[in-house]
Formats: structure tokens, C-alpha cells, sequence
């Protein structure tokens, strides 16, 4: 008898052991397949971690381990589903981020191959239908049947569906004349209209690839100005890393913000490039993993969970944007994938990683500073173009306000002397809907979301109140829900209101508009970014979306239309994050050979990161916020990680996480600071009401330690799930 080890596809805490079931099917069971198992009564999908035979049988085996084990119900793969590297990884990932192993399984393959039984509902490989000839012979045929034999065999092979006669063609597979066979055929198109030069790296460029190349450190920051053309950087690396026979994976925040990026990558490495992300269906995303396992798709561009793409042989491992949030995993496993990268590079002798941004997250600039990462620099725009003139615009003066808008003079003045110049405008205002809230002017009441009790945004486009967390859509009320009334009000404004706005104010604009919203259709980001990098619109309308790494040789004026936000925000990256936008929204302008400009509208015009982001002055904003990080005792100067602790009863959260505060101050005798327990800003929803634990420490192993007797602890809580967040970066 086969006794296997499994993994339950449940990824709460409480199951992250295996369970033990006997098999007598007449494959073979290998570890890292996936199995059908009986749990609960239910039949669910499992991961086989271990094979063990026995020859007793399965009640003498019973007998001796003190509890039943429940027959396996059947094989779902005739493989393994991950190689060992990848299985490897996976338990490492798990251990860092003190996550359920079977989560990190199921972050790691795409949606048909997933440990989950839902996976079992996903496309599988697609074929084509194709007709051959098997016994070329033209007796006792008919005039229309010989004609078809003739053209089968003229032309090779025939696609099934080209064949307009069915009937004829059925005749003759018949008779055993011709025979039909499947191709295994793709659902994804990699085709690229556009044909792209391969620049020579400028003298800068180079130094900084040979320092790369040379250094002895695994991992290296690439710190490069907007515009210095990082890209060339990383395609030429790629190029020498598979001349040496070994693989290339890139990661990018957003694959349908980089289009021009894409489509490069496709043109020069033609055949060999897969994408992964999460716009495909999930018949595109298995039949492109397929490709990567059979070694055809040696180049791997993706956004955050491609970093588990199965390749084989790595050389280099490129996060273009590192400082982008969108690498850090939400829900668990809370993975980083900068992190998740240096541990895959770690298991090949050869393979370095590369952090690229103008803007980089302080984590990876101190590392930097200190030495544990490769520091490299490019300082020159090219074709040495000056970066844009700024000017910052304080609002609060009522005499920079233009009347009855949300511009002020300078930058309505500048958008129309840009558009009457036939250049092109991008305006950013990082907040996506017509209006922010709708209230009772007789009550006070806001319309708030009925499970996350936020309040819902109006959208103008169609009409209708949405809550920007989960997702809920009302209609728009005619009445106040409290009281009544009739007299409602739409209060703050979005991307949808600029919109409307520069329509009414401009009367030769072409507006376009990029936010999540229009994002929803597929193919409409590229679809917007093409036609603007096309100059068939002259006004790019759109949130953060719009100021990430994109290349407009026409534009010449950038409008933040708000800079400050993000500053409201309970962070403690508020700052940063409101630096970084700034920084890459402006690096937006000026692109091409004409001089570019960026007006930034704020309330907050003394806040330092609205100063030393218009001034594109890295090193200075870098000095100011790790001054207040290091007196706050905040990243980089401690690890911080939060557990958040979710209930149907709000006060059983509130009192489990006031005694897991509680516990882990005892038990780190100071080693550890703990904050809380507090509500974040969307303090209930669907699942319950939260309550988080913020926790600031030194010593790694003492925190683990301390963690995993309170997970152990709070596991056999029935009434509380619980989400750890290593690495947190919403503190």
C-alpha cells in the first residue's frame, strides 16, 4: 500500500500540516501532483509532499499510527507540477513570510494547475484540428474526392476547419485515405506590428553594465534619472544572458503600462519571450506557462507572481520599478517579490538581480548606501535632455485659483498654450470616479458601503455609487436613506470631473482618460496609451496609471492636480509614496526634443516631499524622510509587520488582539515594540470586523519565534481567522 503525504488546498493556518491518505490507483503518485482527497466530507484538491510504501495493510497500518486514513480518490496530474528548485523556494517563501504552504503553491501556478478545486474548472491545453494523408491512392474516388486528396497532399498539412466540405473529407478518412491529428496550438498572440532598432548603449550606459557584470554582489541597484533609458540597459543584459545559454525573467508593476517596453522585448527576441500577468485568461496564462516549461519562452516578462515562473536555467532577474507597492502581495501569502527574487537567484551559481527606478524605495537605497547591494547610477538623460522646469502652485492663496475650477490660473494658462502649440498634456490626479462622497445637506448622513462602512464614490460615466474596496454598486439615491431628504451633494472630485472639466474649458482638446475604471475592458489600456503615443488625443486624463514609465516624445506639460493626496493618508510612506509619484508623473514631460514642463498644485506647498520632488532631488528627499524614519524607529532602521486579526464579532476581534499585544510584550521582555490593537481604514467587511497589530523589531528569529506561538495559539480560534504581513508596507 502507497501512504501519501497532502497538502489540503484550504489555506488557513489551523490546516497547514499534511494529512495522510492510503492509494491503490494504478498510476504512480509523484510529489508535487496534485490529487483528489476526501476532507470533512467533501472532496478536495490536495498537493502530494511525501510517498511512503508500506506493505501492511490498511488496517494493520491504522493500528499502528493510532487513527484512520481515508482511501485517495484519484491523480489529477501525470507530472510534477513544480521542479524541485521551485519546490524549494516555495518552502522558503512559506518560512519567511510564516505562511500556509499550500498558499504559496497556489500563488505559484496558473489558474488550470492550482491546488485548488477550482482549478479543475479551468481551460486545459486547446488543440487544433489538422488533416494528413495516410494511403495516397486515387482509385474509386469521385471527382470532388480526388480534388480534396490533391489538395491535402499539395499543401502538406490542412487545418480541419479550412476545409469547406466536411462531408467529402469524411468520405476519405473513411476509406483510410487521410487521417486527422491534433497540434497542440497557442491562445495567446505575440505579434508586434512595430520593427525596433537596438540602440548602442551611450558611454554612461555601458559603465554601468560592465560594473554589473563584474561585481561580486548577487543583487544591485540601478538608481537612473526618468529618461536615462534603464531599458537599454536590461535589453542588452538579457541579450548577453542568453548568448551564455541561460534564461531571463523581468519583472514589471503593470504590464499593460509598458507597452513601447513590450514590444521591444518581442521584436528583439523574437519567439522567445512569454508573459504572464494577470490580464490573460486562464487558457493564455497555461498554455504561456506550458511554453516555459518545454523550454521554448526563454524570456519571461511579467508583473509580481511571474518571479515563479518555471525556468530552468536563470541569469538574471530584472524588477524595472522596484519601488512600486504593487510587487507586495495583499492577501497570503504576503510575498514581496523583490524579496521572493534574491531568494530564487540565491539557488543558481550564475544569476544576479537588478533593481531598476529613479525613485527607489528606501529599503533598497540604504542597502544600497551600505554596500549590500551593487550601487549603480545614471545620471544624464538621453541625448543629455534637460530634465523639465517646475513650479509649485499653492492653493491655498485664493489669488492663484482660477474661478469656478479645480486648475489654477498658471496651469489652465499652460495647458492652452500647450494645446494651441499641437503638443500634447498629461494631468494627474491620483483619485479615480466623478465625486468622492455623497451626503444629506438636511442630515449629514454619507453614503457608505454596507459591508466595508466607507464611503461610496459617484461615477459619473454610469451613474452609479461604487465602493472602491470591495467592489458594491448602488444606484444613485433620489432621497437621503436616514431622513429623507431629497437635497444630496456631491462632494470632492476624481479623474471623471477633470475629465469633464478640461472637455467644457478647452475647446480643442482630445481627451483621453486612464484610470482602473477604463481599465476593465481588456486591451483598453494599450489600446488609450497607443492611440495618445499616436497624437490622436492631446490630453492624457489619468491616476498614478499614467505616470509609470511611459515614453511621450510630444509631451511637454504635466499637471498634478492635486500633488498632496496622498499626504492624508495614516502611512507612515505617505511621503514617500507621494515623492515617488511626483518624481516619475514630471519625468513624464519633455521626453522628446522639445523642453518640457510640470505644474504641481498643493495645498501643502512647505511639505518636503512636494519640494524635493519637484526639484527631481532624490538624495535630499532621501536624507529628510530617513531622518524622521530613523527617529520614529520605522523601516529601514527596524523590520515591521502587523497581524490582523478578523471576527464576526467586533469585540471578540478587539479582545483577541488586545491579548496578543498583550502576549508578544511579555514574551520579547522590549525586544519588540508593539502598537495597537487598532481598526484600519476599512475596518470591517464581508469576512468581519478587523483589528491590527503593528509590531517594530530587530531580531528576526526572536519575532518569528515569538509569532508562531501565537499562530499556533489563534489557529484553534474558530471564531477569528487571522492575515500575517511580514515586511508590511501599509503601517
Amino acid at each position: 500500500m502507497i501512504v501519501l503525504n497532502v497538502l489540503i488546498e484550504h489555506a488557513i493556518y489551523a490546516l497547514n500540516r499534511p494529512f495522510s491518505y492510503a492509494y491503490e490507483g494504478k498510476e504512480n503518485p509523484q510529489i508535487g501532483e496534485r490529487i483528489q482527497v476526501p476532507f470533512h466530507g467533501s472532496l478536495l484538491v490536495g498537493y502530494i509532499t511525501e510517498i511512503n510504501e508500506t506493505n501492511k495493510s490498511k488496517e494493520e497500518y491504522e493500528k499502528e499510527i493510532g487513527y484512520k486514513i481515508s482511501f485517495a480518490n484519484k491523480l489529477l496530474d501525470d507530472a510534477p507540477l513544480l521542479n524541485e528548485e521551485l519546490r524549494t523556494l516555495a518552502n522558503e517563501v512559506s518560512k519567511y513570510y510564516m505562511a500556509p504552504l499550500i498558499s504559496v503553491y497556489q500563488a505559484m501556478l496558473p489558474p488550470s494547475l492550482k491546488p485548488t478545486s477550482a482549478s479543475l474548472k479551468h481551460a486545459k491545453i486547446a488543440y487544433e484540428k489538422y488533416v494528413r494523408i495516410k494511403d495516397y491512392s486515387e482509385d474509386e474516388l469521385t471527382a470532388k474526392q480526388l480534388e480534396l486528396l490533391r489538395l491535402i497532399k499539395n499543401n502538406k498539412n490542412v487545418k480541419k476547419s479550412d476545409i469547406k466540405s466536411l462531408s467529402i473529407l469524411n468520405k476519405l478518412i473513411e476509406y483510410g485515405r487521410v487521417e486527422e491529428y491534433k497540434v497542440e496550438k497557442s491562445r495567446f498572440s505575440h505579434e508586434t506590428t512595430k520593427e525596433f532598432v537596438e540602440y548602442e548603449l551611450t558611454k554612461e550606459q555601458k559603465e554601468v553594465k560592465d560594473k554589473f557584470i563584474s561585481s561580486t554582489k548577487k543583487v544591485a541597484l540601478l538608481e537612473g534619472v526618468t529618461g536615462s533609458g534603464k531599458t537599454e540597459v536590461y535589453i542588452s543584459l538579457v541579450k548577453d544572458v542568453l548568448t551564455k545559454g541561460k534564461d531571463a525573467l523581468i519583472l514589471v508593476p503593470e504590464i499593460n503600462l509598458t507597452p513601447l517596453m513590450m514590444q521591444r522585448f518581442y521584436n528583439l527576441f523574437k519567439g522567445q519571450v512569454a508573459i504572464l500577468h494577470s490580464e490573460l485568461t486562464s487558457g493564455e496564462k497555461y498554455d504561456e506557462y506550458r511554453r516555459i516549461v518545454k523550454g521554448e519562452a526563454r524570456v519571461v516578462i511579467g508583473t509580481r507572481s511571474a518571479i515563479f515562473a518555471p525556468l530552468k536555467n536563470l541569469g538574471i532577474i530584472i524588477l524595472d520599478e522596484e519601488h512600486v507597492e504593487s510587487y507586495k502581495q495583499d492577501n497570503t501569502p504576503c510575498y514581496h517579490a523583490r524579496e521572493v527574487a534574491i531568494m530564487r537567484a540565491n539557488h543558481f551559481e550564475d544569476c544576479k538581480v537588478l533593481l531598476g527606478s529613479a525613485t527607489p524605495s528606501l529599503e533598497s537605497e540604504a542597502r544600497a548606501l551600505k554596500g549590500v547591494y551593487e550601487h549603480l547610477e545614471l545620471k544624464i538623460r538621453i541625448n543629455k535632455k534637460e530634465l523639465p522646469l517646475t513650479k509649485i502652485v499653492n492653493m491655498q492663496d485664493y489669488r492663484n485659483l482660477d474661478k469656478n475650477s479645480m486648475f489654477s490660473k498658471d496651469l489652465k494658462s499652460k495647458i492652452e498654450e500647450t494645446l494651441n502649440r499641437n503638443e500634447q498634456v498629461v494631468l494627474l490626479l491620483n483619485r479615480r470616479g466623478y465625486s468622492t462622497s455623497m451626503l444629506c445637506r438636511e442630515c449629514g448622513h454619507i453614503m457608505r458601503c454596507k459591508d466595508c462602512d466607507i464611503p461610496l464614490v459617484y461615477h459619473h460615466e454610469d451613474n452609479l455609487m461604487k465602493c472602491h474596496n470591495c467592489g458594491y454598486v448602488e444606484p444613485v439615491p433620489t432621497r437621503c436613506p436616514k431622513c429623507g431628504s431629497p437635497y444630496l451633494a456631491k462632494i470632492g472630485f476624481g479623474s471623471e470631473r477633470v475629465e469633464e472639466l478640461v472637455k467644457k474649458s478647452f475647446e480643442n482638446a482630445i481627451v483621453l482618460r486612464l484610470d482602473s475604471d477604463v481599465g476593465r475592458v481588456k486591451n483598453n489600456i494599450s489600446s488609450i496609451l497607443e492611440k495618445f503615443s499616436k497624437n490622436e488625443a492631446n490630453v492624457l486624463i489619468g491616476t498614478q496609471m499614467i505616470a509609470k514609465g511611459h515614453d511621450f516624445p510630444n509631451v511637454t506639460l504635466v499637471g498634478l492636480v492635486l500633488a498632496d493626496l496622498g499626504l492624508s493618508l495614516p502611512s507612515m510612506r505617505s511621503s514617500e509614496r507621494t515623492f515617488q509619484l511626483i518624481t516619475q508623473a514630471i519625468g513624464r514631460a519633455g521626453r522628446g526634443e522639445k523642453k518640457g514642463m510640470a505644474i504641481i498644485q498643493t495645498y501643502m506647498p512647505n511639505h518636503y516631499s512636494i519640494i524635493y520632488g519637484a526639484r527631481q532631488d532624490y538624495k535630499a528627499f532621501f536624507n529628510e524622510e530617513m531622518r524622521i524614519r530613523k527617529l520614529q524607529q520605522n523601516p529601514p532602521y527596524t523590520f515591521a509587520s502587523t497581524l490582523t486579526i478578523v471576527s464576526k464579532s467586533e469585540e471578540v476581534a478587539h479582545d483577541v488582539a488586545l491579548r496578543t499585544i498583550d502576549l508578544v510584550i511579555r514574551q520579547s521582555q522590549g525586544e519588540i515594540t508593539a502598537i495597537g490593537p487598532s481598526k484600519p481604514y476599512v475596518s470591517k467587511d464581508a469576512t468581519g470586523f478587523k483589528e491590527v497589530c503593528i509590531f517594530k523589531y530587530k531580531k528576526q528569529d526572536l519575532f518569528r519565534t515569538i509569532m508562531q506561538n501565537i499562530l499556533n495559539i489563534l489557529s484553534k480560534n474558530s471564531s477569528v481567522s487571522i492575515k500575517i504581513d511580514i515586511d508590511a508596507l501599509n503601517i
